[in-house]
């Protein structure tokens, strides 16, 4: 039967019903592990009960008021988010794309309020994914996602993600501002190292550009720390945050310092949804665990877990597994066979994984994953290696007859 949904995904044949934890579990009551998390949006897993009880009790009190008033559960997370962070003030919108968009308002705007408004270019890296509006595929700059859609958004620079030279060279009197991934998520799982992130601070500084910091798949403890920056010792002028920071209910922040938002003035950018008394909610409840003292230290604890078993599994396939990539519980396999093939071999294993650019399968566990749930994913996965290897070895040997 046909589907009369707009054919924009090359959906897997699985639907699931209900999920608790780390697991989904589809109509006919398979099992399968997450170690896909939505694309890193579901960071406590799946039914999590403080998540439940948050918006449930407010779902039966207010679900929209539109921001023609005040919503205290919108401020109350905004000063939770800046009391946590660099930032000074927040905007709250639907998405990660959404997220964005306001970041690059906010660069533009900036500079136009200090009598530059021809200061409006931001540099950004090859590889890069930072949404599906038209501005944000320009910033993202891949091919594939511009193709057929007309003119491309005038105003962004890409680089070669790591080329120090190609970075200074691109920096001219119309630039405003550098937007970076801490680690490009869809672009292969590729961490900036700390000390590039360090650099692009001190450029930034000396240039008078904003540093931008797109931590809608790094943040909320993705990579360990609150937001992967932390890592490197530097703070952004603007950061675009969502994905995890709504629990998988649709929410994205951009979070800012007063001195980067002077020129965003009433009526200047707005949202309907946007901090929403629901999201807020989900918000500040996905909040409260995520920045409960030992919540981080589960985290590295079990990313270093993960690590360790997936070199084991890199010594033991090196003919399926070519490296392993990413930070914290943001990990990437680059593979030798194409990934979507091993994607579907670990979905056979009931497994769930994620593609990514460079030929690379994400793996997002929820980060509320235990030690037993990390054994189970290394003995899929080992089990996905396993049968690849067996067909690569099946393939050889018809090609030698």
């Amino acid at each position: 039967m046909n589907s009369p949904l707009l054919p924009t995904y090359a959906r897997a044949d699985l639907a699931f019903e209900k999920g608790e934890g780390v697991w989904l579990e589809t109509r006919e009551g398979e099992r399968y592990l997450d170690f896909g998390a939505g694309i890193a949006v579901n960071a406590l897993g799946h039914a999590h009960p403080h998540l439940v009880e948050a918006i449930t009790e407010q779902a039966k009190k207010l679900w929209h008021s539109s921001n023609l008033y005040r919503i205290p559960e919108g401020e109350r997370l905004a000063r939770r988010l800046t009391e946590s962070t660099f930032a000074d003030l927040v905007f709250f919108g639907n998405s990660g794309a959404e997220a964005i968009e306001a970041s690059i308002k906010i660069a533009r705007k900036y500079h136009a309020a200090n009598g530059e408004p021809e200061r409006y270019r931001i540099i950004t890296f090859e590889g890069a994914f930072h949404g599906r509006t038209l501005a944000a595929l320009a910033a993202g700059g891949q091919k594939k996602y511009l193709d057929g859609f007309g003119p491309k958004v005038e105003g962004f620079d890409q680089v070669p993600f790591g080329d120090h030279e190609a970075l200074h060279n691109a920096i001219g009197p119309e630039t405003a501002a550098i937007l970076i991934e801490p680690v490009q998520g869809e672009g292969g799982v590729r961490a900036v190292p700390t000390q590039c992130l360090r650099g692009l601070r001190e450029l930034c500084d000396e240039r008078g550009l904003l540093l931008i910091l797109d931590e809608i798949q790094t943040g909320v403890g993705r990579t360990g720390k609150l937001f992967a920056h932390e890592w490197a010792g530097i703070s952004p002028d603007i950061m675009a945050v969502a994905k995890a920071i709504g629990g998988g209910f649709p929410m994205g922040a951009c979070l800012a310092t007063s001195e980067a938002a002077k020129g965003m003035t009433v009526g200047s950018h707005g949202s309907t949804f946007g901090g929403n008394p629901l999201a807020m909610a989900v918000g500040n409840a996905m909040l409260d665990i995520a920045l409960k003292p030992g919540f981080l230290d589960h985290v590295n604890r079990m990313a270093l877990l993960l690590k360790q078993r997936l070199a084991e599994l890199l010594d033991r396939y090196p003919a399926v597994i070519a490296e392993i990539r990413g930070r914290g519980l943001l990990l990437g396999l680059r593979t030798h066979v194409p990934n979507n093939d091993f994607m579907n071999a670990a979905r056979e294993q009931r497994l769930l994984t994620v593609s990514a650019g460079d030929n690379v399968v994400r793996l997002l566990p929820p980060l509320i994953i235990d030690e037993e749930e990390i054994g189970e994913g290394v003995k899929r996965l080992e089990r996905t290696c396993e049968a690849l290897e067996r067909e690569m070895r099946s393939v050889a040997q018809r090609g030698a007859a």
